[in-house]
C-alpha cells in the first residue's frame, strides 16, 4: 500500500499462525480490545504470552486523549523507546487510540494493526487516519499515520456481536454505492450471504470495499479533495451518533445518514426517485438495525450536532449527496428547513 508517510503491507491471512509471528517481534507490545481478549485469550491469542500485552476496555467514550494518556503511562516505562513495536488487536476505536499513540509517542514508533471487526477490516484499516473525539466533537483530533502492516483474518468476524457486525455493514454499503452501479447490484444480490457470514462472501466483500476506498484515496491521501466524498452518510450519521449518546453505532448512523442524504438529493433533482427507493429497499432497510429514540431525531439537536462538523466552512450545513450516475457531490448550503423535512420523511420511510 502506497503512502506519502510510509508504505505498508495489507495481508489477508489464511490461518492464525501470523499472531505467533507477531508475538516474536523483538520489543513488541500488544494492545488488545478487552472484548477480543475475553473471546480469544486461550485460543487465537494464546501466543501473546510471549509478548507484553495491555488489555484496554474500549467503547466510543474511550476514544479520547485520556485513553491515549493511559497508554503513554504504560509504554514510557518500557526499555524500548523508538524501537518499540505497538501491535493493536481490535476494531476501529482501538485503531484510532493506538494509532494516535503510535504517531505521537517519541514522534512515531512502529505500529502494526490486526483488525477484528467488519468495519475495521473492510474500511478503516487503510487510509492512514487516526481520530479522537474531544468535548463532544466527533473525530476532532487526529493524525495521518498508517500502520506498517495490516493483517486481516476474517474468522474474527465469526464471534462479532450483531450490533458491531451491522455497524460495519453500514460502511460496506456506503463503499459499494460509491463503487458504482455494478458493485451496488452485486452487494444487493449477495447481502443475505454476507449477513449470514458466509466466509467466501465476506472475503469478497472486504476486498471489494477496500478497492473502492483505495480508488477514492488515490492522489488524495490527506483528504483535501475527492477522498472527502467517502464521508457520504456521515453528515447526518455523525450527528445521530452524538444525539443518541452513541447508542447508534457508527456504521448504523452512516446508513441513516445515507437515507437522509439521498432524500435531499432526490428533492434537489440529483437522484431519481426510483433509484432512491431501490437503494432503500435493497440495502438501507435490510442493513439498518439500530432504532434511536425519538429525542435523538429532534431536528434542533441534529442541526446543532451537524454544526460541529469539522469540515464545515459556511453558515449553513454541509452535505455529500449521491447522483444518478453514482458520482457524488458536496454542497454547503443545506438549510435547517431541509433537515427538518428530511428527518420527518426518514421516520415515515422507516415506520418510526
Amino acid at each position: 500500500m502506497n503512502s506519502n508517510i510510509h508504505n505498508y503491507d495489507v495481508v489477508v491471512q489464511a490461518s492464525s499462525a501470523f499472531i505467533g509471528d507477531l508475538a516474536r517481534i523483538p520489543w513488541s507490545c500488544f494492545v488488545v480490545d478487552g472484548n477480543v481478549w475475553d473471546l480469544y485469550a486461550t485460543t487465537l491469542l494464546k501466543d501473546l504470552q510471549l509478548a507484553e500485552t495491555i488489555i484496554l476496555p474500549v467503547n466510543e467514550d474511550r476514544k479520547d486523549l485520556e485513553s491515549v494518556k493511559e497508554l503513554y503511562d504504560q509504554l514510557v516505562t518500557r526499555s524500548a523507546k523508538r524501537n518499540l513495536t505497538l501491535v493493536s488487536v481490535g476494531g476501529g476505536i482501538l485503531q484510532d487510540i493506538t494509532g494516535f499513540t503510535a504517531s505521537t509517542l517519541y514522534r512515531g514508533i512502529h505500529w502494526i494493526f490486526v483488525p477484528t471487526t467488519l468495519l475495521a477490516q473492510a474500511d478503516s484499516c487503510i487510509g492512514s487516519k487516526t481520530s479522537l473525539n474531544y468535548r463532544g466533537y466527533k473525530n476532532l483530533i487526529g493524525t495521518f499515520y498508517p500502520p506498517e502492516q495490516v493483517h486481516i483474518y476474517p474468522p474474527f468476524l465469526n464471534t462479532l456481536a450483531d450490533p458491531d457486525f451491522f455497524s460495519g455493514l453500514g460502511e460496506v454499503i456506503k463503499l459499494h454505492l460509491m463503487g458504482g452501479q455494478i458493485l451496488y447490484r452485486q452487494l444487493s444480490q449477495n447481502l443475505s450471504a454476507i449477513v449470514s457470514r458466509q466466509p467466501d462472501a465476506l472475503l469478497r466483500t472486504i476486498q471489494s470495499s477496500l478497492k473502492v476506498k483505495l480508488d477514492y484515496m488515490a492522489g488524495d491521501e490527506f483528504d483535501t479533495g475527492r477522498r472527502n466524498m467517502l464521508n457520504f452518510g456521515h453528515d447526518f450519521g455523525h450527528a445521530l451518533e452524538f444525539t443518541s449518546n452513541f447508542a447508534v453505532p457508527h456504521g448504523q448512523g452512516v446508513i441513516f445518514g445515507m437515507l437522509a442524504a439521498n432524500l435531499v438529493a432526490m428533492h434537489r433533482g440529483f437522484l431519481d426517485a426510483d433509484l432512491e427507493k431501490d437503494i432503500i429497499r435493497n440495502l438501507l432497510i435490510p442493513g439498518l438495525k439500530a432504532r434511536p429514540s425519538p429525542a435523538a431525531l429532534d431536528p434542533e439537536m441534529i442541526i446543532s450536532a451537524m454544526k460541529k462538523d469539522k469540515k464545515r466552512t459556511g453558515d449553513l450545513l454541509a452535505l455529500i449527496m449521491m447522483q444518478n450516475d453514482f458520482n457524488f457531490i458536496r454542497v454547503e448550503d443545506l438549510s435547517p428547513e431541509e433537515v427538518s423535512m428530511v428527518l420527518d420523511e426518514c421516520k415515515q420511510v422507516l415506520g418510526w
